[in-house]
């Protein structure tokens, strides 16, 4: 399926019209059309690193909210094995926006969870567009808890704008659930890795995020506050969205460089949506290298360094 165009790629979108159009017109006649279509190529590759090597923060939170993107499941189906999807949070119910369940990696057995999204009205609806509710939460901490139990790593896949502020969320304590699995994945002792594989949306990505690696995709991003919030309470007007992602330092290079990340996963030219299996062989190589890191530490020494990890983030020195 062909990746539908966001609005700064509509240069890379005409050069590729032009280009189809001249080898139809080839086809079509006798004429040799090969230099014309060659320049044609060639203007149409240089474009295209022209604009993806030179995105601006709010176009990587357009190729995050993409449509076509590949979702939580989709990475599943693609870098695990064997994946088996675990129901309920054992008090209220089952959060169709925060699947998990028990998968192998290479042969190696894995705990994961995460945001799922839906591709049309009817499974947004169901799955909530990514935002889970308390009882997602507490089914993600439930299924932590199991993985302490046998030993094996969690791996969380984010993918939310963040958690579901309605008013039954509320009532069911959603900021407790939040709070009481920051506190609880600070405890325990196995391995966890995060990644933010779309959107990372403020206490609802965190929610399933406290980890000893935490990973981004190339254009994805991770923020206290979306874009359009942080312009509605500053400039009083959602139109400065842009300006707000620039000033927020929401994309996987800013947020390395500050040293919140451990490592910015590679995509396809372009997003992960034009190449989606290329994109999970790179999640799934990059997971399985810190995996192969981190079963080499004692617990209470993971402990001890995914404390301080999170202990250091703010922390910052003043010129005189």
């Amino acid at each position: 399926m062909k990746a539908d165009p966001l609005e700064f790629e509509k240069p890379i979108v005409n050069l590729e019209r032009q280009l189809a159009d001249l080898k139809d017109r080839a086809a079509d006649s006798d004429i040799d059309m090969g230099p014309e279509v060659k320049k044609i190529e060639e203007k149409l590759a240089k474009t295209k690193l022209d604009i993806y090597r030179n995105l601006s923060a709010w176009n990587r939170v357009q190729i995050a909210r993409h449509q076509q993107r590949p979702f939580m499941l989709d990475y599943v189906r693609e870098a695990f094995d064997d994946f088996t999807e675990l129901h309920g949070d054992r008090h209220y119910g089952d959060d169709e926006a925060m699947p998990g369940g028990l998968a192998y990696l290479e042969g190696r057995r894995v705990v994961i969870m995460g945001h799922q999204k839906g591709r049309d009205t009817k499974e947004n609806l169901r799955r909530n567009f990514g935002s889970a509710h308390p009882e997602g939460y507490r089914k993600a901490l439930r299924l932590m808890k199991l993985a302490e139990k046998f030993k094996a790593p969690i791996v969380t896949l984010i993918d939310t704008p963040g958690a579901y502020p309605g008013i039954g969320a509320e009532e069911r304590n959603i900021a407790e659930a939040i709070a009481f699995n920051l506190k609880e994945m600070m405890l325990l002792d196995v391995p966890i890795i995060s990644v933010v594989i779309g959107e990372g949306g403020s206490g609802g990505a965190l929610g399933i995020g406290v980890s000893d690696r935490v990973l981004m995709m190339e254009n994805s991003y991770y923020s206290v506050i979306s874009p359009e919030g942080c312009a509605a309470i500053l400039w009083k007007d959602r139109k400065h969205a842009e300006e707000a992602a620039t000033a927020l330092r929401l994309s996987a290079d800013d947020l390395y460089d500050m040293g919140i990340i451990d490592e910015v996963i590679s995509e396809p030219l372009g997003g992960a949506h034009h190449d989606p299996i290329g994109a999970a062989n790179a999640l799934k190589n990059s997971v399985r290298s810190h995996l192969l890191e981190l079963e080499k530490i004692e617990p209470e020494k993971l402990l001890d360094l995914r404390y301080e990890k999170f202990r250091q983030f703010g922390e910052f020195k003043e010129k005189v």
